[in-house]
């Protein structure tokens, strides 16, 4: 694991880049790696805890910019879905409906590259909806925040409010998966300690992220946002 530590941190600081400038995408890039060097279980753990804290980091500058009445409803119903979504689906093939749904993120980020756009409002329902599902397949598969990309990246809404829409609902769904693995007792001092070491890389990476999206325009940002889109598809489809 120490060997591993270096790769780690590597990963990190491209994760942070990709936090600071997408809002979006960290915990997808830095998963497949740290799977590798650190296992699954503590994997989990490490990604959560450096999320929340760079969601601290990120929130007073985009507090402003947040829809509450978009992020609040869906990020309560993905808390909500949470804790149950293994147990409904113990009868069934996880690996069969993660292949699903990262075929649908695929193709539905392909649509959304070629400049279609959903140009209604976002009613309740369809907040609510989109939680579920995000927090459904967030506790089965680990394909939990495509969903939420795809609703709010087909809006018309301008970059900075996707961006703080995507920091706003990862700060409600982020401490309902901590109280989960607390209570599970799955984040042990471990954790605590590699956390220690990789988070200050992290947080300077999504710091000079943040940098680069205050001199970005909206079509490189879409752009960003939809190839991490593509490629959360792609890995679900072949990890």
């Amino acid at each position: 694991m120490i060997d591993g530590i270096g790769v780690a941190l590597v990963v990190a600081s491209a994760a942070g880049l990709m936090r600071g400038f997408a809002g979006v995408g960290s915990g997808m890039l830095m998963a497949p790696f740290f799977v590798h060097i650190f296992g699954p279980v503590e994997t989990i753990g490490l990604i959560i805890l450096i999320e929340v804290v760079v969601t601290a980091q990120l929130m007073p500058s985009v507090w402003k910019d947040i829809q509450w009445p978009v992020v609040a409803p869906m990020g309560c119903a993905a808390a909500v879905v949470m804790p149950f979504g293994s147990w409904v689906l113990v009868s069934l093939d996880p690996s069969a409906i993660q292949f699903g749904v990262a075929l649908l993120v695929t193709v539905s980020a392909l649509a959304l590259m070629t400049g279609w756009r959903y140009e209604g409002e976002k009613p309740l329902a369809a907040s609510l909806g989109v939680g579920v599902v995000s927090g459904f397949l967030m506790s089965v598969t680990s394909l939990g925040n495509p969903p939420v990309m795809l609703y709010l990246l087909s809006s018309k809404d301008a970059a900075r409010t996707n961006r703080a829409n995507f920091t706003g609902y990862f700060a409600i769904t982020l401490l309902a998966l901590i109280a989960v693995m607390l209570i599970g007792r799955l984040i042990t001092w471990q954790t605590v300690l590699i956390v220690a070491v990789i988070l200050p890389i992290f947080m300077l990476a999504t710091w000079i992220g943040s940098r680069m999206f205050s001199t970005a325009n909206e079509t490189t940002y879409r752009w960003v946002a939809f190839v991490i889109l593509l490629l959360a598809g792609l890995y679900g489809m072949f990890r």
